[in-house]
């Protein structure tokens, strides 16, 4: 009876691997507004490939609590192939770590498809200061213990950015959450919390203009954007990588073939130069890596995040 009833379930999966892929329209969760950064890139990477497969990929944004809520509907999802997830390191790995009660584990619930972009964080600096490079910047924190860097609240990207690095740099700053991101930027200008780890689209414009002074991008590579700014690693802080980064994954026990078509799919996108260019004009880091490299990395980001916010003590509001 058990091996009748595997033999049922396995030719059940088998139009869904085995016949062309895909053959109706294909949702995509995306747990952010529409108009957010993370819409924004996926529907780019998106309209590329219904290009390519000559199927639609419709984008269903369901956004709240963080991206929380939609990352579990899509744990929930039929694994099928028809609806996946646009994962992003926020809600899929670090609001996890934050919030155990959450209903889904990222290791667990989830099959990984593809990695097609981040946005690094970049140490920034109010122009007001008279700092200009990251030993500055330590120096600076030393003698000013408790000096103020801001974020978009408690567990954002710029918050654990700006953890990582008191922790790496060995200083004591003060993080000021806000909630209001306009407000966020026009103290930073102004001086009064003269410190961020910011994302690229939220300071170019500043940036640009000489108010906001970039010192260091936490990558590995440096920003075509930001092509005279450093990695923090050409300066000496060694390790200090940050940023919000986002892949497609799908619910557990989607068919293999079906991930690595969608794989290769992402791939070819993220291989087009008009996709790899608006990708850059925002600020984002375009790539595509394999479903095994997305696995490891993701697996390496929930042990890394977790020793990080462990150290610093860092928990929700209620």
């Amino acid at each position: 009876m058990i091996k009748a009833l595997m033999v049922a379930m396995f030719l059940a999966f088998q139009p869904a691997a085995a016949q062309e892929y895909p053959s109706k329209p294909v949702t995509v969760i995306v747990p952010f507004s529409t108009g957010s950064a993370s819409d924004v890139i996926i529907r780019i990477v998106l309209e590329r490939m219904s290009a390519n497969v000559g199927q639609r990929f419709i984008v269903d944004n369901r956004p709240a609590a963080g991206g929380a809520v939609g990352t579990a509907q899509g744990a929930k999802a039929a694994p099928d192939g028809y609806t996946i997830l646009m994962a992003a390191s926020g809600p899929l790995v670090v609001a996890k770590v934050l919030q155990p009660a959450l209903q889904y584990e990222a290791e667990k619930d989830f099959d990984p498809i593809s990695m097609y972009g981040r946005l690094p964080n970049i140490i920034v600096v109010s122009s007001k200061l008279p700092i200009k490079t990251v030993a500055e910047l330590i120096e600076y924190a030393k003698k000013n213990p408790g000096v103020g860097y801001g974020s978009v609240g408690n567990g954002s990207s710029q918050h654990l950015a700006g953890a990582f690095f008191e922790q790496l740099a060995g200083v004591k700053m003060t993080h000021v959450p806000y909630r209001v991101t306009s407000q966020l930027q026009s103290d930073l200008v102004a001086g009064e919390v003269p410190v961020s780890f910011q994302l690229l689209p939220n300071v170019i414009s500043a940036i640009k203009s000489g108010q906001v002074r970039p010192l260091a991008v936490a990558n590995a590579t440096r920003l075509p954007a930001l092509p005279d700014v450093p990695t923090a690693a050409e300066i000496g802080v060694k390790g200090y990588e940050s940023s919000a980064w986002f892949a497609l994954v799908a619910p557990r026990g989607s068919p293999r073939p079906v991930i690595d078509r969608l794989a290769a799919e992402v791939a070819k996108a993220m291989s087009d130069s008009n996709v790899r260019a608006r990708f850059t004009d925002f600020g984002a880091e375009p790539m595509a890596t394999s479903p095994d490299e997305l696995g490891r990395f993701i697996s390496a980001e929930v042990a890394k995040w977790q020793d990080i916010i462990t150290k610093a003590g860092i928990k929700i509001e209620n």
